[in-house]
């Protein structure tokens, strides 16, 4: 009887060991790449969001555009290939990284330390000013102003993490799913001001009534960097060498001056 016990939770065991195999055999993971292994595929696909203009938006052709697209199709140019640009969100960019479903980030992801734990970061190829804007008519001067009022900010994104860190007690942040969101809220009065980059918050000021909001205080300036999956030196190296080259060059300024009209910030 006992023997018979053995050999039924031996292969229960079996069974369950061989049915986690293949379903881990399914499972996506994150593998690394190199600059090769893309040339061989001969395209170059690169996650960027398209909420989030001038940097990433979407054209009259309803296809991704902006300074992020720009930067991307310089990329694959320079590696001699052709580019698939996929449209991601803030909450799933870095989980469409890791899982493959693009080789590479150029989506306007500010570097932090949290996110350097999940992703490897280039050297910078963009800056950007975060600002927390709002309804002129409400007073906030600094972050203890905040207590009470009502914040919004796309989920997951740098403003959510810099206004998580600093707001006090009794703030109501509301996490939308993109900047497009957060500034419907912040013009229909469901929030009081929104935590989003100067170009969002100049991107509003063309829509209202002039003099409706203002830029209350910066949260942060950002550098953003191109993002691909840990592990990957080879691949990091040649992106590295791509943004050296073409800050250099004047390729990235001749492309942000384009999209932002002015010159590309210092990037460290």
């Amino acid at each position: 009887m006992i023997k018979h016990l053995q050999r039924r939770t031996f292969t229960g065991a079996a069974l369950a060991l061989g049915l986690a195999a293949t379903l881990s055999s399914w499972a996506p993971i994150a593998s690394a790449q190199t600059s090769a292994d893309i040339k061989k595929k001969g395209e170059l696909t690169i996650g960027m969001l398209v909420d989030f203009p001038p940097y990433g938006t979407m054209n009259s052709s309803n296809q991704p555009d902006g300074y992020d697209a720009d930067v991307a199709r310089l990329m694959a140019k320079d590696l001699g290939v052709k580019v698939n640009l996929v449209p991601v969100t803030g909450p799933n960019r870095i989980p469409f990284l890791l899982t493959n479903k693009v080789d590479l980030l150029v989506a306007s992801l500010a570097v932090t330390p949290e996110r350097a734990k999940q992703v490897q970061f280039s050297k910078p190829y963009s800056a950007a000013g975060i600002v927390l804007y709002g309804d002129k008519k409400v007073s906030i001067k600094t972050p203890a102003d905040l207590k009470g009022k009502r914040v919004g900010v796309a989920r997951a994104s740098t403003q959510d993490l810099s206004l998580t860190a600093m707001a006090p007690e009794g703030t109501e942040i509301r996490r939308f799913d993109d900047d497009a969101s957060a500034m419907q809220a912040l013009m229909s009065g469901q929030v009081d001001a929104i935590g989003c980059a100067t170009t969002v918050a100049a991107g509003i000021d063309k829509r209202v009534t002039p003099g409706s909001f203002e830029v209350k205080f910066l949260l942060r300036q950002t550098v953003m960097a191109v993002a691909m999956r840990p592990g990957q030196a080879e691949l990091l190296a040649t992106v590295d060498n791509f943004v050296a080259r073409n800050t250099a060059n004047g390729e990235l300024n001749k492309l942000y001056r384009k999209w932002l009209e002015t010159d590309l910030p210092m990037l460290q």
